[in-house]
């Protein structure tokens, strides 16, 4: 239901205040915004919920200790990170859904519906504007404010989001800001290149007027989740040749917001030398180059942050993910897509060194030696 033709622009524009409106509502009675699904005319569940189990992840003894800052809370599902990583059991995993709403207007990116508001894109901090020069009669958003901010969130989740909203009308993200840097560091680098390979053709906007806007709840790790990231990543090897080999080490360097792990090279290297592991610097490549090196791969290895989703996107069941922690930022975000893809997930955390950190070479050998030695163990 692609239909782009419904996609106008360069005609009479539209003028709105709703932006102005939201905000001295919100700023002058206290009211907080409602969420934007409250607006809707229309539900529907596009995949069922389930319930799964969530086992321990590998790890060495004494490393939960080590954990000076937990980052919990901050992803779905919501569980502390400690918890996760000794097993909580049976989780619930929530319903897809779907939203259809009437008369919606994106301004600066972010969406307008009555008093409901939905922050989008990350902004410059100016005011918002009036003018919208584009109407949809039918558009399906499928970015969220995650995935505009991480680049790891973006493919894992919104890339996902994308084959629902082509189904339901013309695929939108909203446009990023030219001057916003989260954005440029975190992937966008790679982000048309997936594009391509995926066959991913949105309209990409910052103002529009909606006759009808789809939106969707699908942050749950649910089955219909992770069959589609399952095809996601069988179109991705489709353009390269595959073969086994034992592991690809995911570098992340100074990228991104700094985690510095000061004997990173050293690491990698050893692990080349010692298991046969492959290496890669994904600031210097392509995705061609970075699917290529990826492809294949019995287990991914890197330091915790979105750049280890080249790697994990291709991860085959029954293999195996090995996340460097620094220690101040303890991060289960990708064990909840282990436990869902019935891969192994495992961790070493580090030592503070300065203004990074160090993680002990032997450690990490010995929790490579923890995973299950072929995918029929997993």
């Amino acid at each position: 239901m692609s239909q782009f033709n419904a996609l106008t622009s360069g005609g009479q524009s539209k003028w709105s205040l709703v932006a102005y409106k939201h905000l001295f509502y919100t700023r002058f009675t206290g009211t907080p915004s409602l969420p934007l699904q409250s607006q809707a005319v229309k539900t529907w569940e596009i995949a069922p919920g389930e319930i799964a189990m969530a086992p321990p992840a590998f790890y060495l003894p004494n490393q939960l200790e080590r954990v000076t800052g937990w980052a919990e809370a901050l992803f779905y599902p919501h569980e502390h990170p400690r918890r996760t990583m000794e097993g909580v059991g049976r989780v619930e995993h929530s319903p897809t859904r779907g939203y259809l709403l009437k008369d919606v207007w994106l301004i600066d990116g972010t969406l307008y519906k009555g008093d409901a508001k939905s922050w989008l894109t990350p902004g410059s901090g100016r005011l918002p504007g009036i003018r919208v020069e584009n109407e949809i009669d039918r558009g399906a958003l499928y970015c969220t404010a995650g995935g505009n901010k991480w680049f790891g969130t973006w493919l894992m989740d919104d890339c996902l989001t994308y084959r629902l909203a082509s189904d339901e009308g013309v695929p939108v993200t909203t446009a990023p800001f030219a001057d916003n840097v989260s954005i440029a560091r975190n992937g966008i680098l790679h982000a048309p290149g997936y594009e391509n390979w995926l066959d991913m053709r949105p309209v990409r906007l910052r103002n529009a007027f909606f006759r009808e806007l789809v939106i969707f709840d699908d942050l749950s790790q649910n089955r219909h989740k992770h069959l589609r990231f399952r095809a996601m990543g069988e179109k991705l090897l489709s353009h390269v040749n595959v073969s086994a080999h034992p592991g690809v080490f995911i570098l992340r360097g100074g990228k991104g917001e700094l985690r510095l792990l000061r004997n990173e090279r050293e690491l990698a290297e050893r692990l080349r030398d010692r298991r046969g592991f492959r290496i890669l610097d994904p600031a210097t490549s392509d995705v061609p180059t970075i699917v290529e090196a990826c492809a294949g791969a019995r287990t991914v290895i890197g330091i915790e942050g979105s750049h280890l989703i080249h790697g994990v996107n291709v991860l085959p069941p029954g293999g195996s993910l090995l996340v460097l922690q620094p220690p101040d930022r303890f991060v289960c975000f990708f064990k909840y897509l282990t436990d869902r893809d019935r891969q192994n997930f495992g961790f070493v955390v580090g030592t503070p060194a300065g203004s990074g950190f160090t993680i002990d070479p032997d450690e990490v050998e010995r929790t490579l030696d923890l995973f299950p030695s072929s995918y029929g163990e997993a």
